[in-house]
């Protein structure tokens, strides 16, 4: 393993370090303000959906305590900071009346950040559609793009003044295929039709939302966060291999084929097509120019041909790897070569532009002994990871900033409290905050800058 201080020499002096949280997972205060209900405020609540029935009511009252939040964000000696905003905040029924109150807490949480040093990276959606709006069918019903747009439009006229770059989305994948594919997250739908009509819907909310933001502010650096999947055959079959590209066109052309290409793979079209209402000028709309884009990485995902030849496209199968390998306490390979490979891997098939690592990190659940958190596998893998950053970053990739996951433990949707990414460790009986051993290391890295 590097010294923090050589690990950070391997980065230049104007890439950007940060730390990511999310409003659902970190905020609480879910009855206060005029803030309105959520899916995932409804979905927490259905009994099986989430461990032990624990929901985001609570979390880790950052709504309260984002003062001192902020002020340990700044005593870590990061540049910037990304959040996301809660739709049912600002509009608690996801159109019509403005909630004041909810733009006025971004407004002070902004005016904090800039007031401290940091760059302000906010995301407008990271999961929580307001109710209201799954009533009407959610991201299964094309007007629910517009009436994103709208909402994009009302948050970047009042806070878009301050904001240093803004992503619209955050992980289609887990809004479409494990939301309503999967039926894992909210909504937890497991129904093919509305998984795609969910992705053109999603796809089309990007477009407008940043055609809405660029109408009231046109030099905001615009972006969108994917969480790619690196993606491996099991072995070197020929049939496997194929396997391989189709699972990648399934699970990451999806959105990288319409964003950047203005086209869906052929394939998928030719699945799922039906049921995407795809209109005349939609995937003008969905490929606006980007300034940036995000990726959000943790483990790959190695893949085997589907014996069964009846079976949905794209006939591939997930198996786990070969052999002893490292796995974190949420049981995801821990894999570095996985994020450099699949940096690379992505600017060689299409044209991005500048690329941020949005969220990266893992999952181990280490408690205080005597006040301390030794989370060293933390440490090791940011520190494989780091690596592997840099290495894409040496092969050309151009890489700009790394935001950690996440910055304090907190609600990890369908699996509660019960995994911790951050690297502060929360008790949620009191909320208070300890730096863990990996704070410390990454504060010691940023230093060494």
């Amino acid at each position: 393993m590097a010294s923090p201080k050589d690990l950070a020499q391997r980065f230049p002096e104007d890439f950007l370090f940060g730390v990511a949280t999310a409003a659902y997972q970190i905020e609480g205060a879910a009855d206060e303000d005029g803030r309105g209900r959520s899916i995932w405020d409804a979905f927490s609540k259905m009994p099986g959906r989430v461990f032990e029935g624990h929901n985001g009511d609570m979390a880790c009252d950052h709504y309260h305590r984002w003062e001192s939040d902020l002020d340990l964000i700044r005593d870590l000696g990061v540049g910037a900071y990304r959040f996301s905003i809660a739709w049912p905040r600002i509009l608690p029924d996801g159109r019509g009346k403005v909630n004041e109150k909810g733009l006025d807490f971004y407004d002070r949480l902004i005016d904090g950040l800039v007031d401290r040093g940091l760059k302000v990276y906010p995301t407008l959606y990271h999961w929580d559609l307001p109710l209201t709006l799954a009533g009407y069918g959610g991201w299964t019903a094309r007007d629910t793009a517009e009436a994103f747009a709208d909402y994009t439009e009302i948050v970047v006229r009042r806070l878009g003044d301050r904001m240093d770059a803004l992503a619209t989305i955050n992980e289609p994948w887990c809004i479409c295929h494990l939301s309503h594919l999967y039926g894992i997250h909210a909504p937890g739908e497991q129904n093919r039709a509305a998984f795609a009509a969910a992705v053109h819907t999603l796809n089309r909310a990007h477009g407008l939302s940043v055609q809405a933001a660029r109408a009231v502010k046109p030099d905001l650096p615009m972006g969108i966060v994917l969480n790619a999947y690196s993606i491996y055959p099991a072995t070197d079959t020929p049939e496997d291999r194929l396997a391989g590209e189709r699972a990648f066109q399934f699970h990451n052309g999806i959105y990288f084929g319409p964003l950047f290409e203005g086209a869906y793979p052929q394939e998928v079209l030719e699945d799922l097509s039906a049921a995407m209402d795809i209109r005349d000028g939609d995937l003008e709309t969905i490929r606006q120019p980007l300034d940036w884009w995000g990726l959000n990485y943790y483990t790959p995902w190695r893949v085997r041909e589907e014996a069964d030849l009846e079976a949905d496209y794209p006939q591939a199968v997930a198996v786990p790897p070969k052999g002893d390998v490292p796995v974190t306490d949420i049981g995801w390979e821990v894999d570095a070569t996985g994020l450099s490979n699949l940096l690379k891997d992505l600017h060689g098939r299409y044209e991005l532009p500048d690329c941020y690592i949005t969220e990266n990190g893992a999952c181990y659940n280490d408690e205080p002994v005597n006040g301390v958190i030794n989370d060293q596998r933390r440490i090791d893998y940011l520190d494989g990871h780091f690596g592997a950053v840099a290495d894409a970053r040496d092969a050309g990739v151009p890489v700009k900033g790394y935001f950690l996951w996440s910055l304090m433990d907190n609600f990890e949707w369908a699996e509660g409290y019960r995994m911790r990414f951050g690297i502060v460790h929360v008790n949620y009986e009191t909320q208070v905050r300890t730096l863990k051993a990996s704070a410390h290391w990454y504060k010691e890295l940023l230093a060494a800058r």
